[in-house]
């Protein structure tokens, strides 16, 4: 099916797509890569009457380390994956856009565009959660941080308010004593996950777990921290047990939706093993 009509626009500016979005109200859609929002129009799901093209904004591009690994909002899912720097700095996040789609949907979709979209399958979110990312954004009333914890609302909503455009997300860089893994079951037509656990552990002094943070994707209405299984780990030494009791207790966290993929009853099991493996591969990488 061919879209309804719209208008299309290509600034070259944050501040003139920002001045765009004021201008339009809701009647427009940021579009980058594409490969969420044109197939929806395609099948009439949604009909914007403006279009607003941010892929050719050089502010939302690239990669850099500092204190921290800044990724601008419009850098590809492949640029990514095969950037050193992302390796090096935060290597589970190169381990998680790996997965998503195929090189088509990689070398199009975005960073950005991902998060603000918020599909409650989608990978990244998962990421973002467990790395306390912050996700930059700048709209009408100037730019703001929203932390990782705050950015996810409820399915296809987030925390950016009306006009706002994501312009960067900040993860942390993880050092000696940290590790980091995504762990997915992935749907195979659309490689969208059924469930996806991403996992962060900190050790402290003597090997024991200092801090954690786990989140799920693709259970639920949208990805979610999983405070209780994180608490079973804190202060374990990260054995088979402990993990097995935050697995455990991730899978009795979630609040699940069933669908023509999977069944609430799978997708609660399928989160304690992909929680256990997890945490597993995050533990081995943090221990070296």
């Amino acid at each position: 099916m061919i879209p309804s009509e719209f208008q299309y626009f290509a600034p070259t500016t944050i501040d003139e797509a920002v001045g765009l979005l004021a201008q339009h109200g809701d009647a427009a859609k940021l579009i980058a890569g594409g490969h969420s929002l044109l197939p929806a129009m395609k099948l009439r799901l949604t009909a914007p009457g403006v279009l607003i093209d941010v892929s050719r904004i050089d502010g939302l591009q690239g990669i850099t380390v500092n204190g921290a690994l800044t990724i601008g909002a419009g850098t590809t899912y492949h640029a990514i994956a095969s950037s050193e720097a992302v390796r090096t700095a935060c290597g589970v996040l190169a381990e998680c856009v790996e997965q998503i789609g195929d090189p088509q949907v990689r070398n199009r979709g975005t960073i950005g565009g991902s998060l603000a979209h918020a599909d409650p399958a989608a990978d990244l979110p998962a990421v973002v959660l467990a790395l306390d990312a912050r996700v930059t954004a700048r709209g009408p009333g100037g730019e703001r941080a929203i932390s990782a914890d705050d950015m996810f609302v409820e399915m296809l909503t987030t925390a950016l308010g009306a006009g706002e455009i994501i312009t960067a997300v900040q993860f942390p860089k993880l050092g000696a004593g940290e590790g980091a893994a995504y762990a997915k079951l992935r749907q195979p037509a659309s490689r969208y996950a059924i469930v996806g656990v991403a996992a962060y552990v900190k050790l402290g002094a003597g090997g024991s777990v200092a801090a954690a943070r786990i989140a799920v994707t693709g259970a639920g209405a949208k990805a979610t921290r999983q405070p209780a299984a994180e608490a079973a780990l804190v202060g374990s030494s990260g054995d088979a047990a402990a993990v097995a009791a935050a697995a455990d207790q991730a899978g009795d966290s979630v609040d699940y939706l069933g669908d023509i993929h999977a069944s609430e009853e799978y997708r609660r099991a399928m989160v304690k093993v992909y929680t256990r493996r997890a945490l597993g591969a995050a533990l081995a990488r943090a221990r070296g």
